[in-house]
């Protein structure tokens, strides 16, 4: 049966639990095929809104999950009660993901941030297959492929923040030997545990970005002051269009 999808100012996100989308990539492992995954948050999607190239990439996904308070308001402001019930979140499937890759025993192969991010993944998950990393910031397309290939990992972590990591994945997918390649953006901070996500009830209110903000004003001031309310704009705009023109 196809996945629903919802269209969120011209980004088809699909409604995906994280069960399903561990299950996908197990079949996935299991058949020797091969599946693309990303996330739309509230920064991608007002990155996309202007920018075409940027916006047809995620057409080329295989799964683009929602990502964030942000867009879960998003989809119930436009589609109500026919909106996903749940909030997606990529922290917390990646979460889940680090577990999955542990009981089946899947190769990971980590692509972007810091080194020292990447090494702090193998201090922190030694019972987790991890067959390969790279930085983001000082590599060759075609020694870092070779690289993934020999390491034959079964999935391939790409946190180069958007729209880096989609088109690098788009462009690379077919020369990749790996089964999954998921684009997570800074979510890599997950497996390396050095993410700050703040305490559960913040996690609860849709308020993580606070968090984010606190610790990093200089890079995200915009994308929450600026980005948010513009996202909120650009929805309600959309929703009376489709209104008036229904």
């Amino acid at each position: 049966m196809p996945i629903k999808t919802f269209n969120l100012l011209g980004i088809q996100l699909h409604n995906v639990s994280y069960s399903e989308i561990l299950n996908t990539i197990q079949r996935t492992i299991q058949n020797q095929s091969q599946i693309i995954i990303s996330y739309a948050n509230l920064n991608s999607i007002n990155l996309s809104y202007t920018n075409e190239g940027i916006k047809n990439l995620f057409p080329k996904f295989d799964i683009v999950h929602p990502d964030g308070f942000g867009v879960y308001l998003g989809l119930k402001i436009l589609f109500g009660k026919e909106s996903p019930a749940n909030r997606m979140n990529g922290s917390d499937l990646y979460g889940s993901l680090i577990q999955y890759g542990r009981e089946h025993n899947y190769n990971f192969f980590f692509f972007g941030d810091e080194d020292i991010t990447l090494n702090l993944i193998k201090s922190n998950w030694p019972e987790l297959n991890v067959v390969g990393t790279q930085n983001g910031f000082n590599f060759d397309d075609s020694s870092l492929i070779t690289k993934i290939n020999q390491s034959n990992a079964d999935i391939l972590i790409v946190g180069l923040g958007t729209p880096k990591q989609e088109k690098w994945i788009v462009q690379n997918r077919k020369s990749i030997n790996s089964k999954a390649i998921i684009a997570v953006g800074d979510g890599i901070k997950v497996f390396s545990g050095t993410k700050r996500r703040g305490p559960k009830i913040i996690q609860q209110l849709g308020f993580e970005w606070a968090i984010r903000l606190f610790f990093e004003p200089n890079r995200l001031w915009k994308r929450y002051f600026i980005g948010i309310p513009l996202f909120i704009f650009r929805v309600i705009k959309f929703k009376f269009m489709n209104t008036k023109n229904g």
